[in-house]
């Protein structure tokens, strides 16, 4: 397999995977705001397209820097992996039980 192969793989498990979320939301937003280096992704934005029938944007199309926003998100995450919290909850992503995103590893 080649590279282009991998890259379109890995393209379509994201829209893919993005697009199975739509069974969590009481309703589908109106518009999805895309973040981080998928936001500069023509072909990820027109798979995201394709399978939630309805607009995607880059995030910067309403002003939000898609650098800072992803940066924000794991920031978040690490915060709350530091102090021990779940990032993800039966209601939100359907997993049997509160789960943290792995551990710390202190090398010292």
């Amino acid at each position: 397999f080649s590279t282009q192969d991998g890259a379109a793989t890995l393209t379509e498990l994201t829209a893919a995977t993005v697009a199975a979320i739509r069974s969590h939301l009481s309703e589908p937003p109106a518009t999805w705001l895309v973040a981080g280096g998928g936001a500069r992704n023509p072909t990820l934005l027109r798979a995201l397209a394709a399978r939630l029938d309805r607009p995607v944007l880059s995030a910067e199309t309403v002003g939000w820097s898609v650098d800072g926003l992803e940066a924000h998100a794991f920031g978040f995450l690490a915060v709350r992996t530091l102090r021990g919290l779940p990032l993800t909850f039966p209601t939100t992503t359907g997993v049997s039980a509160p789960a943290c995103g792995g551990v710390v590893f202190d090398p010292s």
